[in-house]
């Protein structure tokens, strides 16, 4: 199901269906050292990845992080979306793309839907971000998207400390 549609990519929840990418996009070493070992390592920890993570955020928040497919071929380049997470007081957008389409705008282009959504269709007035202390290409963007470094940041003890930017309507 579409959420979303962009000149070039459509934008839809992901379903079990997407395990597969899941699998390789959560197993990315960019993904890995810039937000995180969700430790997916086969087929069922990605299924498992999609329900508890954003099948049930669609289900409890009405929003979540979508499937970015390029809209000619349907080829699934990454993820982007909203995310409640409880260490933050708003929602938060997440972005990955496979690194084949980094630098190509995409990024851009699928965030700034998913903030035209949130304020148009969610009402939703103050969306934050974050990033790890060095990932200077999601600073950059998030710059471009017109976000603004509020501080830094740490989610849990255990976690690494984060840069957290806000973007109010």
């Amino acid at each position: 199901m579409t959420v979303l549609e962009t000149e070039r990519l459509s934008l839809r929840k992901l379903t079990v269906d997407d395990a597969e990418f899941i699998l390789a996009l959560l197993n990315e070493p960019s993904f890995l050292r810039y937000i995180g070992d969700k430790k997916v390592r086969n087929l069922d920890d990605a299924r498992q990845y999609i329900l508890n993570g954003p099948v049930g955020s669609y289900e409890r928040h009405g929003f979540g992080l979508n499937c970015v497919e390029l809209r000619e071929s349907h080829t699934p380049i990454g993820m982007c979306g909203l995310l409640k997470r409880e260490e933050l007081p708003d929602p938060d957008i997440g972005f990955a793309l496979l690194p084949d389409f980094w630098s190509k705008g995409f990024a851009f282009e699928a965030a700034a839907a998913v903030l035209k959504d949130a304020r148009e269709r969610l009402q939703i007035q103050r969306i934050l971000a974050i990033t790890s202390l060095d990932n200077n290409a999601s600073i950059g963007l998030l710059q471009r998207l017109g976000f603004s470094f509020d501080e830094v940041v740490q989610l849990a003890p255990d976690r690494e400390p984060l840069r957290l930017f806000s973007s109010e309507k």
